[in-house]
């Protein structure tokens, strides 16, 4: 028989009340009055460090890459990845035969230009002989002419002399004619007279041709000055001309010269050289392979120099505020269990790089979200023989950076200090319209302490944060009991709440 409507409801409301009383009885017999709290006495640390702990890596204080600067097969690699070198050492060969057969070639026409430096230089000596010669047949054509016009001078005078004896025998030769036809003297003397007047025009005539003859030597003087003139700017020409052949050829030479030292150079860097001393990171070439040099080089090796090692780490934008240059970090390695190395912040990047990022620097492509991070530079100091040479680049490392330090000081842990709103504010002004303050009240920092079997709120003021605890400037005292938990009956309690406090069993650990 079928239920009516009625006795169904009636059905469900009884089960439904059912219900609920069970619900509310199971709550009420979980439910304790008197909360359960962790304490803690209040007790003075001899010291408490504010850190910064970061992971990164061993560097060393600086990478050398060494590419090759010449194309050649590769004949040669000495060293192994890991091994150690010293500056000067030999690392790689190159096939030097093409280098060396252009060195040769090169050297071959510097010796040419050498040659002929020398040949312009004997054509030098030989114009300068030249010009000489010149110069000293200039200097005796002038003599030359100089003579000639003295003996027209003597000639002239010659001449002259002649001429008055002439003129003296015509003059005798006439008185003798008078006194011959006076028959003063005889015939004989009359023709001796005119026999010296013959004589002295036959000189005359004989002074005037040598007269000629001088003029004539002075123009012949004068014409091979002229000619020797030329001479002598010709020669002086090719002395010029010589000149400029030598310094023509010195430019050859100290071209060829210039060539030649670049192909040495070139050939010498078929063996590469350490440039410094270091570790072998990395040997990227293999023997047989052919370097090529330019834009595309070839990477040859890598030498990390570990004269001084550093650990990188990145340290979070949030703490890299408390980071500064000079703070001491203790760094342990991993490859070195838990032995602990001395450290020093030698630098902090001013550039943040986002965790997706493989370097530093400003990014074109700004992520708000993404987490930022500083690189950290920190020096090791004080290394052992035996650690220096054990450390490797790339070991995986954690630095604790010490940031603050205190001696003697009072401390409570971390999750005991909590932020209690000011007593009055309730949220928004019951009154419509009211004005409302410029700033909020910034809340108060305290913590709990039990007296008796009650909760009392402190206000406290605090220092430095250390990994678990944080320091108490003023406020509490040692010997005082601080609640620390659990957390979700902390942040309930109010003041003279009634608290128990928990026992701890042993094996036990109270749940936060």
């Amino acid at each position: 028989m079928a239920l009516s409507r009625k006795k169904k409801i009636i059905i469900g409301s009884s089960i439904a009340a059912l219900l609920a009383i069970v619900v509310v009885a199971s709550i009420f017999a979980t439910r304790k009055d008197t909360p359960e709290v962790t304490v803690v006495k209040v007790e003075s640390r001899p010291e408490l460090r504010s850190t910064v702990t970061s992971s990164g890596e061993v560097r060393p204080i600086q990478f050398m890459n060494l590419t090759s600067e010449v194309q050649g097969k590769i004949e040669e690699i000495t060293k192994k990845e890991g091994d150690v070198v010293e500056k000067g050492e030999v690392l790689v060969r190159l096939d030097p035969n093409q280098l060396e057969s252009s060195t040769d070639a090169q050297l071959a026409a510097y010796q040419s230009a050498q040659d002929d430096v020398r040949s312009s230089q004997s054509q030098v000596t030989a114009a300068q002989n030249n010009l000489a010669q010149s110069q000293q047949s200039l200097n005796q054509a002038q003599v030359a002419v100089d003579s000639s016009r003295q003996g027209v001078i003597t000639s002239q005078t010659e001449v002259d002399r002649a001429q008055v004896e002439v003129n003296a025998a015509q003059r005798e030769m006439k008185r003798n004619e008078q006194l011959l036809e006076s028959g003063v003297i005889a015939r004989k003397e009359f023709d001796e007279a005119r026999d010296r007047v013959e004589n002295a025009r036959a000189s005359l005539e004989t002074a005037r041709a040598r007269l000629e003859s001088q003029r004539i030597a002075v123009k012949d003087s004068q014409a091979r000055l002229a000619s020797q003139q030329v001479a002598v700017r010709d020669a002086r020409r090719a002395v010029d001309t010589a000149g400029i052949n030598v310094n023509s050829s010195q430019s050859r030479a100290d071209q060829q010269a210039a060539v030649l030292r670049g192909s040495r150079n070139q050939r010498d860097k078929s063996v590469v050289i350490a440039p410094i001393n270091g570790v072998i990171a990395e040997i990227p070439s293999k023997v047989g392979t052919f370097a090529v040099a330019g834009l595309s080089t070839t990477a040859l090796l890598t030498i990390a120099d570990m004269s001084q090692i550093n650990v990188e780490v990145k340290v979070d934008e949030t703490e890299i505020d408390k980071v500064a240059v000079g703070q001491k970090a203790k760094i342990k390695v991993d490859a070195f269990g838990e032995n602990e190395l001395d450290g020093e912040v030698l630098q902090k990047t001013p550039l943040a790089v986002g965790k997706s990022q493989t370097s530093g620097g400003l990014s074109t492509n700004i992520n708000v979200q993404e987490a930022k991070e500083f690189r950290v530079v920190i020096r090791l100091v004080n290394l052992s023989n035996d650690m220096q040479a054990a450390l490797r680049p790339g070991m995986s490392a954690t630095a604790e950076i010490t940031t603050k330090t205190a001696q003697n000081v009072v401390a409570v842990p971390l999750q005991a200090v909590i932020e209690k709103k000011p007593e009055g504010d309730q949220g928004s002004n019951s009154i419509p319209n009211a004005p409302q303050p410029s700033e909020k009240p910034k809340p108060i920092k305290g913590v709990y302490v039990l007296e008796g079997n009650k909760a009392k709120f402190v206000a406290v003021e605090t220092g430095i944060t250390g990994e678990s605890d944080i320091q108490i400037v003023s406020g509490l005292s040692e010997g005082q009991d601080v609640i620390t938990g659990p957390s979700r009956i902390l942040n309930t309690l109010k003041e003279d709440t009634v608290v128990k406090k928990q026992e701890k069993k042993e094996g036990a650990t109270p749940k936060a």
